[in-house]
């Protein structure tokens, strides 16, 4: 954290303000036939206090690890408090494995370390008996996309080459692996309505019947972004069979590109539930952007990227600004339930990313992000510090959580990742096992939840590769966020 002495306010004599200039800050990427985007000039480019941001950044990760008490004696690392049914507070098991990722973004935008043994800590904790992310004491209640959010921040510490766990403990290509593993085995990716992930593991729980985009979305993500690192085109081909089932399925609008929420087995998956939520386009937009990159721009990804980015920011940045259509309302009291209310900060890191595995995008996706990222900020004036959190940016004030009866971690969190993702030119693209990444990998991984798989023998592909190698008031908001100033 920045010292107590320091004037948040002194930051603002050290902005560069808007202005048209070509950007100093440059993309890396590894695609070689798109250096010509690496110095491309945005309109209006911003030339912003890079230090006031991550400045701005650690302060909201601060503020977010108020929230969590898995660092606390006496408390279960890795989680946030909940889940509701226990009355223990509102947010369920996914969502820690969510603010592990956001974490994870959070050290690799600013290089603030401070927060790496928590999330280390948290992210062993919760790997369940087989080291998969299916711990017994939530199996129970466990759906494909619940373990396919903790698989998402491994497969992120990996291409981030956060650092690596002990040696004795599963490395976080291993984990991601394993969570991929569990959902391609047949007696999970099974053959009812032709394929595809149902939304619940159990059979005896409501959702079992129903196959739903996330947890689809997620596993060919995973897919895409495994590929990528290991090189290995079996995760390709499953990536894109996963694509394809939810395209001819019509989850996937075919001319306007929305991302509906999923459909019933009972009914053949023909039964499309038409709700949209940000995430569903966000995590298959980047999928695609994966695929994009991985397959050195191939047609029907870079069509998919086009698509569901135009519908994505289209619907979801109505005047450039983040907003959750099914359920934010307009008044700052809409029907956002605690999950819905941390979608945000995925899209906004799940976007940035894809302007390093698909530079073209970045004309259109980093002046939204930032605009976005400005109502964010904006509003953060609440609680006692003055600089609490609300959800509704597009409003220009502050609301209480309270009223959608959250402590506000998904709130903090949304306005940590926009903030830090503005760093995204700052650092380099996601790694591969042959770009300088060190996780160790394991294509047997998962354990024998749900069928014994044959094994395979481990290929070099699937290793690292090449090295195998006390609380500070700060003032208000106004104060702790003055570079946005630049933007006006």
């Amino acid at each position: 954290m920045p010292s107590a002495g320091e004037n948040y306010r002194d930051m603002a004599e050290r902005m560069v303000k808007a202005r048209k200039s070509k950007s100093s800050m440059t993309i890396s990427h590894d695609n070689e036939d798109e250096d010509e985007h690496k110095d491309e000039l945005l309109d209006n480019a911003t030339i912003i206090d890079i230090d006031a941001i991550r400045a701005s950044s650690q302060t909201l990760a601060y503020d977010l690890m108020l929230q969590y008490k898995g660092n606390q004696s006496g408390e279960i690392p890795g989680i946030l408090p909940g889940p509701p049914a226990d009355g223990k507070g509102p947010y369920y098991w996914w969502e820690g494995g969510a603010m592990m990722g956001t974490y994870i973004d959070y050290w690799k935008l600013t290089g603030d370390s401070t927060y790496n043994k928590v999330v280390i800590q948290g992210m062993l904790h919760q790997v369940g008996e087989n080291k998969n992310y299916m711990p017994s004491n939530h199996t129970m209640s466990l759906g494909n996309d619940d373990q396919g959010f903790w698989g998402l921040s491994a497969m992120l510490a990996a291409e981030n080459k956060f650092p690596d766990p002990p040696t004795d403990q599963p490395q976080w290509l291993a984990l991601a692996q394993a969570v991929w593993n569990t959902q391609a085995d047949p007696s999970r990716y099974d053959k009812t309505c032709g394929g595809g992930l149902r939304w619940q593991i159990p059979f005896s729980n409501q959702g079992y019947g129903y196959k739903n985009t996330i947890a689809n979305g997620i596993f060919f993500n995973m897919g895409a972004r495994l590929a990528r690192y290991t090189k290995n085109d079996t995760y390709a081909q499953r990536a894109e069979e996963a694509w394809d089932w939810m395209w001819d399925r019509n989850y996937i609008d075919h001319k306007t590109w929305a991302a509906y929420d999923g459909a019933h087995v009972d009914k053949n998956c023909t039964d499309v539930n038409k709700a949209t939520f940000s995430y569903n386009a966000g995590v298959l937009v980047q999928g695609a952007a994966f695929m994009y990159n991985y397959t050195n721009g191939n047609a029907k990804w870079k069509t998919a990227v086009d698509g569901l980015l135009g519908y994505t920011l289209k619907n979801f940045f109505p005047n450039g600004i983040a907003y959750e259509v099914p359920c934010e309302g307009s008044n700052g009291q809409g029907t956002c339930t605690p999950d819905m209310l941390s979608f945000k900060g995925y899209v906004h890191r799940w976007l940035s990313v894809i302007t390093q595995v698909a530079p073209y995008t970045r004309e259109t996706i980093l002046p939204i992000l930032r605009k976005s990222t400005e109502a964010a900020v904006k509003q953060c004036t609440g609680g006692q510090t003055g600089r609490q959190c609300g959800f509704y940016w597009n409003l220009g004030k502050f609301v209480d959580p309270a009223v959608d009866r959250t402590t506000g971690a998904g709130e903090v969190m949304n306005v940590l990742a926009a903030v830090s993702s503005l760093l995204i030119d700052e650092t380099g693209p996601p790694v591969t096992n042959g770009t300088g990444g060190t996780s160790k990998g394991n294509p047997n991984a998962g354990g024998k939840d749900n069928g014994e798989r044959p094994l395979k023998p481990i290929t070099m592909a699937d290793k690292a590769g090449a090295g195998f190698v006390t609380f500070l008031m700060l003032g208000g908001a106004v104060g702790t966020f003055v570079w946005m100033s630049a933007f006006d």
